[in-house]
């Protein structure tokens, strides 16, 4: 329970907005991000990083993480700040949204899916 609750805190503080024009991770690096389903209310993304591997800047809406393999990474936000959050298989962990850049900083792939929601602030994209 513990680290889950570290674990949502980290991934809180890792999204926090930064600017105010949202950066579409599946446009600007679809290298890492897929779109798996898309409705009027969801977007799920499948996350895929290999061994060392970074994104760019990005924004993501509201969002349930759910970690699929463990795995290794930094976050640095908007304001130049890092944070690295405990990543294990099999954990979900609620998010606000926000804006970071990843990394990969492990030796093994590690792989996410994210459930954005579509909120009226989403929809502003």
């Amino acid at each position: 329970m513990r680290r889950l609750l570290m674990a949502c805190l980290a991934l809180s503080v890792f999204t926090r907005l930064g600017a105010a024009s949202v950066q579409d991770p599946v446009k600007l690096d679809p290298k890492h991000y897929k779109v798996e389903f898309e409705n009027d209310q969801v977007r799920v993304l499948r996350i895929n990083y290999g061994p060392h591997e970074k994104s760019v800047m990005h924004d993501h809406p509201p969002n349930v993480a759910i970690f699929v393999t463990d795995g290794q990474a930094r976050f640095t936000l908007h304001d130049g700040t890092t944070v690295t959050p405990p990543m294990k298989a099999g954990m979900a962990v609620w998010d606000p949204g926000g804006q970071h850049l990843p990394e990969n900083t492990g030796d093994k792939p590690f792989e996410v899916i994210l459930v954005e929601l579509k909120t009226k602030a989403a929809k502003t994209k």
